[in-house]
C-alpha cells in the first residue's frame, strides 16, 4: 500500500460515492435519493387515498354505532338536547379532524412519518433538546424570517437548550403520548367490535364472537398493509355510503329540522339547560373522535394528500350525514337512544347493516394498529424501546411495517379487556381518555414546532393553542370524571409502557456513551501490532460492533483473555438507511485501522428496509469481494506496477483468511448499575433492563449469524 495512506483511518469509496470521513453522514446521503415525501403521481395518489380507507378511517367511520347511546346513558330528557349534542358532533369533528388534523397537524410529519415522536424529532433537529444521542442535528440552511420571528424563535431555542428540565419534560411528554396511542391499539379493536356485535341481543354470544374476531384481525396483520387496506378499503367505502344513505333516509322520514343544530347557538343552550350533566355527558360526545390520532399515526403507511382527499371528499360528509339521520330519528324515537344506530336502520336493510357493521368494526382496528407499528418503529430507531423483528412490507413505503411480537401482545392484551368489560360503557369512559390525552399533546407538541421550526405569527400560533387546547382541555376534564369506573384503564397501560420505555432509553444512551467515552485508542492498536505475544490465528474475523466509527472497548477485554487474533480482521457495524434497497456495490464501506501491517479494517454494512440479511455464506463472499476492491483502489491510487503487484499479494491473502474459515465475533456489553448507585437505580439497570434485553431479540438473530461459528465475548459496563 502507498506511504500517502498511512493515515490513522483510510477511505475508499466504491462505484462513484462521495468521499466523506463520516459513515453516518454518507450513509445518509444515500437516503436522500428516495425520500418518503417524493411527489406521487396523481393515479397513485387516488390509489392511496382509496388504500387509506380501509387502513386509517374504520375507527373514525364507525363511532356512529355508540356515541349517541354513551352520551345518554340514562335516556334523553328533553329532545331539544338532541340538538345540542348534535351540534357538538358537528363543530368537534370540522374543528378537530377537519382543521387541525388534515390541514395543520399532518404538515408537522417527519420525512412523511406521523405520531408523537415524529414531532419530537422535529423539535429536536431544530433544538439541541435531545436527550438521546444523535449525530444528525445538521439542518439545511434556510431562508431567515423576519427578525421579531428570528429574535423569539432564538429565545425560545436557548431556553429550551439551557434547561434540563425542559428536555426531560419534552422526553417524557413523547413517551406518555406515544403510549397512549399504543394504548388505543388495545382500546380501539375491543370497543369497536363489541359495538358492532351489539345487534346480537345473548351478551355472551357479544363476548365469544368478539374475542373470534379479534383473533382474525390481529392474523392478517402479517399480510401487510397495502395488501390489507386494499382488500378492506372496498368494505369501508361500502360502510360510508351505507351511513350516508341510512342518514338521508331518516332526514326525509323524520324531518331535516335537526339541520339547525349547523348553528353553534344549540351547544350554549345545551349547557345552560343541563349545566354539570351536560359537562359529563362529553364523555360520550368525544368518541365522536375516537380515530382520529391514526390520521397522523399512520401517514407513514400513505401520504398528506392522500390522507386529505379522503377525509375531505368522503369521510366528513358520510360522518355529518349519519349523525344528523340519527338525531332526526331520535327526535321522534327518544327512548331508543341505548341501541340508537340500530334502531334507525330501516328494517330490510337491518341485516345487512348489521353484517357490513361487523367487518366496518373489524377493518376500525386496523388504524391504530397500524399506528402502533408505525410509532414502535420510530421508537426503535430512537432507542426508546427493545429490539423487536420489524418486516416492512412494502418496498415503496418505508413506514408500512408488521411487528411480529407487538401484533400478539396486542391480540391478547385486547381478548382480556373484551373478556373481562364485556360491554363498550366501561371501555369507552377509558378510551375518551387515550384519544384525548394523545390529542392534547399533539397541540403542545405541534405549537412549539410552530415556535421554534415553523416561524409562524404569534397570532396564528395563539390561535392554534387556545381554540384547540381549550376544546380539549374541556374534554379531558370531562373524561376524567370516569376515572374509576374504567378511565384508569389507558392510564395504566401508559405507566407500564413509559416504565419499559424510559428505563431502556436510559441504560441504552448510558451504555453507548460508555463505549463513545471508553473506545479504544490508537495506541493501543499500535501496541498490540508491538506485542509478540499477541498469536495470528488463521481465517477471517468479524467483529461486531454497534459503534459506526472506532474500535469497541470489548475489544481489548477479547484480546486480554484470548492472547489472538486472526489473520485478517474486520470489525461490521449495521447502519440501517431509510432507502428500501442499497445497491450492491455502495452497499460496503471500508477503512483501514492502523497500523496496515495488522490486517485490521473497518466496514460499514449499509441496508435499506427492505434489505434482507443474507444467509452467512452468501454475506461473507460479497464482503470478501468489496474488501478486495478497497484494496485493490487503495493500492493502486499510485500509478505503477509495483503498487498492482502488492494489491494482488494483498488480494489474494484476504481470499486466503475467507478459506480457510470465518468466524464471528460479537461483543456483549452486560451493563450493572455502579455499587454507590441508590437502590432504585440498581432496581432499574440491574433487574428490569436485563430483562428486557434478554428476553427480546438478541444480536445473533438480527444478523443472522451462524451459531457455529459465533464466539461472543462479553465484558460488564457499570453506569
Amino acid at each position: 500500500m502507498s506511504e500517502n495512506l498511512e493515515k490513522n483511518e483510510t477511505t475508499a469509496t466504491m462505484q462513484g460515492l462521495p468521499s466523506v470521513d463520516s459513515h453516518n453522514l454518507e450513509a445518509g446521503r444515500l437516503s436522500f435519493a428516495q425520500s418518503h415525501s417524493f411527489k406521487v403521481h396523481w393515479r397513485k395518489m387516488m390509489s392511496l387515498a382509496f388504500q387509506s380507507l380501509g387502513v386509517v378511517y374504520g375507527d373514525l367511520g364507525t363511532s356512529p354505532l355508540y356515541v349517541f347511546s354513551n352520551t345518554f346513558p340514562n335516556g334523553i330528557g328533553n329532545t331539544e338536547d338532541i340538538l345540542g349534542v348534535l351540534s357538538l358532533i358537528i363543530y368537534s369533528i370540522v374543528l378537530l379532524p377537519f382543521i387541525k388534523y388534515t390541514f395543520i397537524v399532518l404538515r408537522a410529519n417527519e420525512k412523511g412519518e406521523g405520531g408523537t415522536f415524529a414531532l419530537y424529532s422535529i423539535i429536536c433537529r431544530n433544538a439541541k433538546v435531545s436527550l438521546i444521542p444523535d449525530d444528525l442535528q445538521a439542518e439545511d440552511i434556510e431562508v431567515s424570517p423576519p427578525s421579531n420571528q428570528l429574535r423569539r424563535t432564538s429565545m425560545i431555542k436557548k431556553k429550551l437548550e439551557n434547561s434540563r428540565t425542559a428536555k426531560f419534560l419534552l422526553f417524557i411528554v413523547s413517551i406518555m403520548g406515544t403510549s397512549m396511542v399504543i394504548g388505543d391499539g388495545v382500546l380501539t379493536p375491543s370497543v369497536s367490535v363489541l359495538s358492532a356485535m351489539s345487534g346480537i341481543k345473548s351478551q355472551d354470544a357479544v363476548v365469544g364472537v368478539s374475542v373470534v374476531i379479534l383473533i382474525i384481525l390481529f392474523s392478517v396483520q402479517q399480510f401487510g398493509t397495502d395488501k390489507v387496506g386494499t382488500s378492506f378499503a372496498p368494505i369501508i367505502c361500502l360502510w360510508f355510503t351505507l351511513i350516508t344513505g341510512i342518514g338521508l333516509y331518516n332526514l326525509i322520514t323524520h324531518g331535516s329540522g335537526v339541520l339547525c343544530a349547523f348553528n353553534p347557538i344549540y351547544i350554549v343552550h345545551f349547557f345552560k339547560r343541563n349545566g354539570k350533566q351536560g359537562w359529563i355527558s362529553l364523555g360520550g360526545v368525544v368518541l365522536c373522535l375516537t380515530g382520529t390520532e391514526a390520521m397522523f399515526a399512520d401517514l407513514g403507511h400513505f401520504d398528506v394528500q392522500a390522507i386529505q382527499i379522503s377525509f375531505s371528499g368522503i369521510v366528513l360528509p358520510a360522518l355529518l350525514t349519519a349523525y344528523s339521520g340519527q338525531a332526526a330519528y331520535l327526535t321522534k324515537h327518544p327512548y331508543d337512544v341505548i341501541d340508537a344506530f340500530y334502531k334507525s336502520v330501516p328494517r330490510p336493510l337491518y341485516w345487512p347493516t348489521f353484517l357490513i357493521a361487523v367487518f366496518s368494526a373489524i377493518i376500525a382496528s386496523q388504524a391504530m394498529i397500524s399506528g402502533v407499528f408505525s410509532i414502535i418503529s420510530q421508537s426503535l430507531s430512537l432507542g426508546c424501546f427493545p429490539r423487536v423483528k420489524v418486516i416492512h412490507t412494502s418496498a415503496k413505503y418505508e413506514g408500512q411495517v408488521y411487528i411480529p411480537v407487538i401484533n400478539y401482545m396486542l391480540m391478547v392484551a385486547c381478548i382480556v379487556v373484551t373478556i373481562c368489560f364485556k360491554t363498550t360503557e366501561k371501555i369507552s369512559y377509558a378510551f375518551g381518555i387515550a384519544v384525548v390525552a394523545v390529542m392534547l399533546i399533539t397541540t403542545c407538541m405541534v405549537t412549539l414546532i410552530m415556535l421554534v421550526t415553523w416561524k409562524t405569527s404569534i397570532f396564528w400560533i395563539a390561535l392554534f393553542f387556545v381554540t384547540f387546547g381549550t376544546i380539549e382541555a374541556v374534554y379531558f376534564s370531562s373524561v376524567l370524571y370516569k376515572f374509576i369506573e374504567g378511565g384508569y384503564l389507558p392510564l395504566a397501560f401508559s405507566f407500564f409502557l413509559m416504565t419499559v420505555m424510559g428505563t431502556w432509553h436510559h441504560v441504552h444512551r448510558k451504555r453507548i456513551m460508555f463505549e463513545l467515552k471508553n473506545k479504544v485508542s490508537g495506541e493501543f492498536i499500535r501496541q498490540l501490532a508491538a506485542n509478540p505475544g499477541i498469536n495470528r490465528v488463521p481465517g477471517l474475523g468479524l467483529f461486531y460492533s454497534e459503534l459506526v466509527q472506532g474500535i469497541p472497548p470489548v475489544f481489548p477485554h477479547f484480546i486480554a483473555n484470548f492472547h489472538s487474533i486472526h489473520s485478517v480482521l474486520v470489525f461490521v457495524s449495521i447502519k440501517k438507511v431509510p432507502i428500501s434497497k442499497v445497491a450492491w456495490e455502495d452497499r460496503f464501506l471500508f477503512r483501514l485501522v492502523e497500523p496496515k501491517e495488522h490486517w485490521m479494517f473497518h466496514c460499514e454494512v449499509r441496508c435499506g428496509y427492505k434489505d434482507l440479511m443474507e444467509q452467512p455464506e452468501k454475506f461473507e463472499k460479497q464482503l470478501v469481494e468489496h474488501l478486495k476492491k478497497f484494496i485493490h483502489s487503495s493500492c493502486c491510487q499510485i500509478n505503477s506496477e509495483l503498487a498492482a503487484h502488492r494489491a494482488e499479494q494483498e488480494m489474494q491473502f484476504v481470499q486466503k483468511a475467507m478459506e480457510e474459515g470465518v468466524v464471528y465475533l460479537l461483543g456483549e456489553a452486560e451493563v450493572i448499575a455502579k455499587k454507590n448507585s441508590s437502590l432504585f437505580k440498581k432496581i432499574v439497570v440491574n433487574y428490569l433492563y436485563n430483562i428486557l434485553s434478554k428476553n427480546f431479540w438478541q444480536g445473533e438473530n438480527v444478523l443472522v449469524i451462524p451459531h457455529s461459528r459465533l464466539l461472543k465475548v462479553g465484558m460488564t459496563c457499570e453506569i
